[in-house]
């Protein structure tokens, strides 16, 4: 499956990012607060990253 990276984890976005990772993708989420993505990585089994660059290095090539 695809690395995925998912920004933004409000009413719409938490479960969508969760739909990827269910799916098996490989998710890594930013949201600009920090607590929202880490309890989705607790969740999910995904990764959260802490700024949007993160989520962007983080992605394979």
């Amino acid at each position: 499956m695809a690395n995925v990276a998912f920004s933004g984890l409000g009413v719409m976005g938490y479960p969508m990012a969760g739909h990827l990772q269910t799916a098996g993708h490989e998710v890594t989420v930013y949201n600009r607060t920090a607590a929202k993505s880490i309890a989705w990585a607790d969740e999910h089994g995904g990764t959260a990253a802490a700024t949007p660059a993160l989520v962007a290095m983080l992605q394979p090539s």
